[in-house]
């Protein structure tokens, strides 16, 4: 599945050290799974985790669901083993926590470039200190990155705010982040909701990241996943509406003009652009989920 067609609504997060989350992962109708061997796996279970983890991926069964596995920092006594390890399975995507450079993600892409096994593996990081949030687009254009994961719980640690409902003291980072993912042409995915029984509150912050533009929301628990997936994926009327567009543009271009009305609106190119890749993303959604 292409990359900027494949769907990212719903991103669940599974501790690398728990069998039973890895197993049932399997069966659960995300779009995309983080394997966790970073914040939550306890220090004396890390290795324990990183051979588990390697298991499981190594057996399979994870269909078309996206794999990301979250590493310790490089920088940790971790790191390296986990890449290691991880890298020999060839995994679709490594996750880098609290990445601040491109520099970092360059040291990991050369190594993973030493390793056939890696030809296709993107790397993916963590967004979620005030210096990545600062170099968000050197890290988005650097080699092999496919994604930001935004960590908004340790960005709103590091910039001492509060948590509110709007979300308003991380609206500007959250926002740079998009900038940097779209002229790269990378996804992006927004941070936890960590009241995992308030679905009310989850819709509400989910409809926020879908308007701003996040292709999806990370989650911490499997009840998080019906939400976050109706909300990013289009509805019947978007669908509707943007077939509708393309029948009303093509017929006006017939005609040799440039501009179509539908629903007493003008409709341009540009609108016919959104159009198509609404109806690519449900298309995509429909593969993924049949």
């Amino acid at each position: 599945m292409d990359r900027c067609a494949r769907p990212y609504r719903s991103v669940l997060y599974i501790p690398g050290s728990n069998a039973r989350a890895l197993e049932k992962a399997k069966t659960l109708p995300v779009d995309a799974i983080i394997f966790d061997l970073e914040d939550a796996v306890a220090v004396d279970a890390k290795a324990d985790a990183r051979a588990l983890l390697a298991q499981m991926l190594m057996a399979g069964g994870y269909g078309a669901r996206f794999q990301i596995v979250r590493l310790n920092g490089m920088d940790s006594e971790w790191g390296a083993a986990d890449l290691e390890a991880i890298a020999a399975i060839g995994p679709q995507a490594v996750l880098l926590p609290k990445t601040e450079s491109a520099a970092e993600v360059e040291a990991v892409a050369a190594r993973l470039d030493a390793i056939p096994a890696c030809a296709q593996t993107e790397i993916w990081t963590m967004m979620e200190t005030p210096r990545g949030i600062l170099n968000a687009a050197q890290i988005a254009d650097a080699p092999r990155m496919g994604g930001f994961v935004m960590g908004t719980n340790d960005l709103a640690k590091e910039l001492r705010t509060q948590f509110r409902a709007d979300r308003m003291p991380l609206l500007s980072a959250l926002h740079l982040c998009l900038l940097a993912a779209r002229a790269a042409g990378i996804a992006v995915v927004d941070g936890v909701y960590n009241a995992f029984k308030d679905e009310d509150g989850l819709r509400a912050e989910c409809e926020q990241g879908r308007d701003m533009g996040f292709d999806g929301k990370t989650l911490i628990h499997p009840a998080q996943i019906a939400t976050a997936n109706a909300v990013f994926a289009p509805s019947g009327d978007d669908i509707d509406l943007a077939k509708r567009q393309i029948v009303a543009f093509e017929a006006a271009a017939a005609e040799g003009k440039g501009v179509a009305v539908v629903d007493g609106k003008i409709v341009e190119n540009l609108h016919i652009v959104t159009a198509r890749q609404t109806l690519a993303k449900a298309d995509s959604i429909a593969a993924l989920e049949g």
